[in-house]
């Protein structure tokens, strides 16, 4: 095997030598704007690593950490903390902008928390957080921080960072070398929310329940089709749609986004919607805009009645309007929500106040668009490629306009709410799930008896891996059970600010939860058996006694061929109707509390 390995290799190696590996990209399109004013001189003592390199490269963990502890030793302004480390050892640290409130006194001021490097090769959330840093800790934007805190994080996911190099992202216009989109676990942490695997999302929801953000915006890098936006941006409740926390949805739909859109204008940059096409090879047919699950920051942020914002650059525009254009938005963030952060935090506590009786699990597509968009597009046309054997689009520079249809989401399987849940010591990561996130649970110490609807998962299937986990989709029957929880058992109450959370997590109707993740995979595992000497007997017996029993037999075999010809599935129907079987298998063991 080693030897054709080797071969293989040669055999590449002239291939490799003879064609370049630089993925072309359309062709770039020239931009000026007001925000290049931001951009340090050559030569000055506090430009950034980005700047200096005239935004081609990005500096590694090492350089990053040493222009900001150089940065904070110079400032009163700014402190650094650490809240976690990485499996490779890394820490993951926040810079904190500070400075003491106009009107004195002692109430912690409103943080936004701005967080760059989630996907670590999507980051110039980074660069344009140590320009902005620079600027309000020495060069006068320190009123930025009269009513509002900045906690900035520079690198999420610092361990993909460093696995860094020119090829990781084929899709994106620069800088030289980026980072890696998952951890050194092969985690995403963009879908990593509410089911929190990975230590740096166990590290991020310690720090987000520590600093309780009046505003959190998550920093990314979007590829797709070209066009000539160059921020996007997406939060739920955009254009009134879809917001679980509909306050707060309001909040950001009728004052965040006019602001933005003004601020990103006025400094020459384009913002539009997160674009997201139902088919990249003919964007005319339409994008989508989605209802956020809370694997997502901004789904998480939804259902835990934080203000989110994901911003989405565009990946084929040049690293240096990208990284300004991110600026001018955490920029006006910070003045927008020190401007009205007592109508923001009013809407947060509605939101946090509000008890929903229901819950939308999963969605699915509208047939037709909800609403339509006057589209910045750009040209494109076909070309026969001799290697796909097909007609593949080829982007052009020249701009158009079209009408683009934006369909939405419908609802698909809706919950009605128990009183609580109830959740066995046998699911103790479950249990410190929940504490993680801030969920109120009530511990009980002695064995307590219940009358509890209860689910159990018929025709289950496991899925391809995915985030670490082995997914398991089925079809959810509800039963009513007397059931005798044990001490260490929790009851997780419906009725608190985190109901919501609680509920995604916990319900098993949920894309996002317990049963969808496979975290109890003990419910599949059946133990116990039945010989044929005893089953075929007693089957016969049931049969003759049982008229009932015999006409469901007789249907079932009547319906399904394939059961009627295998003997022992048809045995195994009726050992699933003895009191031999285990009642237990399939059953998911998390407890809804109906009345």
């Amino acid at each position: 095997m080693r030897s054709l390995i080797l071969a293989a290799g040669l055999l590449a190696a002239p291939l490799a030598a003879q064609t370049s590996l630089e993925a072309p990209l359309p062709p770039v399109r020239s931009w000026h704007g007001a925000s290049e004013k931001l951009v340090a001189k050559p030569g000055d003592r506090w430009i950034t690593p980005a700047e200096a390199s005239g935004f081609v490269t990005t500096p590694d963990y090492t350089a990053t950490r040493a222009w900001i502890d150089r940065l904070v030793a110079a400032s009163p302004l700014l402190t650094i903390e650490t809240f976690g480390r990485s499996p490779e050892g890394r820490d993951l640290y926040a810079v904190r902008a500070h400075k003491p409130s106009l009107q004195g006194g002692t109430t912690p001021k409103p943080v936004v928390l701005v967080q760059a490097g989630i996907h670590s090769g999507e980051i110039e959330g980074k660069d344009a957080g140590l320009m902005l840093l620079r600027d309000i800790a020495l060069r006068g934007k320190d009123r930025l921080l009269d009513k509002v805190d900045l906690v900035f994080v520079p690198i999420y996911n610092v361990d993909g960072h460093e696995r860094s190099g020119p090829y990781n992202r084929p899709n994106q216009r620069g800088p030289k070398d980026m980072g890696w989109r998952t951890t050194a676990q092969n985690l995403n942490l963009n879908r990593d929310y509410l089911k929190a695997d990975a230590p740096e999302t166990q590290g991020m929801i310690g720090l987000i329940r520590r600093v309780d953000p009046i505003l959190y915006l998550d920093l990314h890098v979007t590829d797709g089709i070209d066009h000539r936006y160059d921020v996007t941006y997406a939060f739920s409740g955009w254009r009134g749609y879809y917001a679980r926390s509909a306050a707060i949805g309001r909040f950001l739909d009728t004052r965040l986004r006019p602001a933005m859109d003004a601020a990103l204008r006025r400094n020459g940059h384009i913002p539009g919607y997160y674009v997201s096409t139902i088919d990249n090879r003919d964007p005319e047919k339409g994008m989508t805009q989605d209802v956020d699950t809370p694997r997502f920051s901004t789904g998480y942020g939804d259902i835990a009645h934080i203000p989110t914002v994901l911003v989405e650059t565009h990946s084929l525009k040049p690293y240096r309007q990208r990284v300004l254009g991110t600026y001018v938005f955490v920029e006006e963030a910070l003045r927008l929500t020190g401007e009205r952060a007592a109508e923001l935090r009013a809407a947060i506590d509605a939101d946090r106040a509000s008890r929903p009786t229901a819950a939308t699990m999963t969605w699915k597509p509208t047939t037709a668009p909800i609403y339509s968009v006057d589209f910045l597009g750009l040209a494109h046309d076909t070309y026969r490629s001799p290697a796909s054997g097909r007609d593949e689009l080829r982007w052009l520079s020249k701009p158009v306009r079209f009408r683009m249809p934006v369909f939405g989401s419908t609802p698909d399987r809706k919950v009605t709410l128990p009183r609580a849940w109830w959740v066995p010591p046998t699911l103790p990561h479950v249990i410190d799930l929940l504490k993680l996130h801030g969920v109120t649970v009530e511990p009980i110490a002695a064995p307590r008896t219940l009358d509890l609807d209860m689910a159990r998962a018929t025709n289950p299937k496991l899925q391809p891996a995915s985030e670490g986990h082995v997914p398991l989709e089925a079809t959810i029957v509800h039963e009513r059970r007397r059931e005798t929880m044990p001490a260490g058992s929790v009851r997780v109450p419906a009725d608190q600010p985190l109901g919501l959370l609680a509920a995604f997590l916990l319900e098993p109707e949920s894309e996002e939860g317990v049963l969808a993740w496979n975290m109890a995979p003990g419910m599949l595992q059946r133990t116990e058996y039945i010989e044929g000497y005893a089953i075929a007997p007693l089957a016969d017996r049931m049969l003759a006694s049982d008229p009932a029993l015999k006409a469901q037999f007789d249907a079932k075999l009547a319906a399904d061929p394939a059961f009627a010809a295998d003997p022992t599935a048809r045995l195994q129907w009726f050992y699933a109707r003895t009191p031999y079987y285990d009642q237990r298998y399939l059953l998911y063991p998390i407890g809804r509390e109906v009345n």
